[in-house]
């Protein structure tokens, strides 16, 4: 027997097994079986067919599984290269009946705000130590505002954020963060905050956690949107706390079509913020006609990269971007770079293996902060 099989295929080359056997391999390996650059999903049930569904661009979606004979579990095999994280789900058909859930037989999950997926964790892939609770860093504190708004026509509710030690004789930068309930939910930003403030990894921060209104309508290029973060909060914070008041110290956030607004703010208040942090930014362009397959909502997306794309200008010093190469916006966010170094702007470009998911964005919140805003400890080590 090759020591270097898969287990899933030494199995087979048993032939028929049992109950018991299959109970004993699954126990043993559990599922996703990681081998190499091979991943191994499992399912057992009494089902016509069995798929592992996933979104990561070049594997086949659904991925179908094979049954073993006269037995209820099903396998598929897939490569999966070193340092991938990908999130995925199980899904069934029983006659005409389809249903979709998360693996039974995995117990990790990542959570976002339309629900949990499992994940599937290749070899070489770990979640930074800076995610986790240090019991040895000391917490900030999360403040909770409502702001009134002429430029949105409502009351705006804003968690701010201030670091541990926090004193008003001294001045900080100001980060303002998109989509920013579902950075403190489902990113751990805050604890991620409260690390790298602690280790001096980055320096200490203000940073203003903004939720949307209609998410889709406000964050695609929308000037009333941009008006209240340009206009109304960044005077406002910097009226009742010491923030640094300059460009240089002021920064966005966000991810996908938070990745727009950040942008498209900072087009429409050229100057004012100083750098920029885009993750997995939605930053859809067509070069021929106008058919983009993303829907309506992306429709003044297209029209506001198309025209900057154009015209590209400089609205920020700084930009650190980061994209996953299994999601489908790869390809605009590789080709932007260019076309914003193009216009005098510093770029920082990082990819990972990994999707357009809230897990893959905690992961890289690290570098980015620690680039645009480094503490004293990242002058020491660099």
């Amino acid at each position: 027997m090759n020591a270097g099989q898969l287990a899933i295929n030494r199995l087979r080359e048993r032939g028929p097994v049992d109950r018991p056997t299959i109970d004993r391999f699954v126990a043993r390996h559990g599922s996703p079986i990681i081998e190499g650059e091979r991943a191994t999903f499992l399912f057992r049930g009494e089902v016509d067919q069995a798929f592992v569904r996933h979104r990561v661009v070049g594997l086949p979606d659904p991925l179908e599984m094979r049954r073993f004979p006269d037995s209820d579990l099903w396998a598929a095999t897939t490569l999966l290269p070193e340092g991938s994280r990908v999130e995925y789900q199980i899904e069934v058909r029983r006659g005409d009946h389809y249903e979709r859930f998360n693996d039974p037989l995995n117990a990790r999950l990542a959570h976002s705000p339309m629900g949990s997926s499992s994940v599937c964790a290749a070899v070489g892939y770990q979640v930074p130590d800076w995610v986790a609770h240090d019991p040895e860093a000391r917490p900030g504190e999360i403040l909770e505002e409502s702001v009134p708004s002429a430029a949105l026509r409502r009351d705006q509710p804003v968690k701010i954020y201030l670091p541990a030690r926090f004193a008003t004789t001294l001045r900080y930068p100001l980060v303002i963060v998109h989509d920013g309930e579902d950075y403190l939910n489902f990113a751990a930003m805050k604890t991620i905050l409260d690390n790298l403030i602690h280790r001096l990894d980055v320096e200490p921060l203000v940073v203003a956690f903004v939720p949307p209104g209609d998410r889709l309508k406000e964050y695609p290029d929308h000037a009333p949107h941009a008006r209240f973060l340009a206009r109304e909060l960044v005077p406002l914070l910097t009226s009742r706390l010491p923030l640094v008041d300059a460009p240089e110290s002021r920064a966005l956030l966000g991810s996908s079509f938070g990745g727009v607004a950040s942008l498209s703010t900072a087009v429409r208040y050229p100057g004012f913020f100083g750098s920029l942090l885009l993750q997995s930014a939605s930053l859809v362009f067509t070069d021929i006609g106008f058919e983009h397959g993303g829907g309506p909502y992306f429709d003044p997306v297209v029209k506001f990269v198309n025209r900057y794309r154009a015209r590209p200008t400089r609205p920020v010093g700084r930009i650190y971007m980061t994209c996953g190469v299994y999601e489908p916006l790869i390809t605009p966010n590789r080709s932007m770079v260019p076309v914003f170094r193009g216009a005098g702007m510093t770029v920082n470009y990082a990819e990972a293996r990994d999707g357009h998911n809230w897990e893959n964005w905690r992961d890289r919140l690290g570098p980015g902060l620690s680039w645009l805003f480094p503490g004293p400890q990242k002058f020491v080590y660099e």
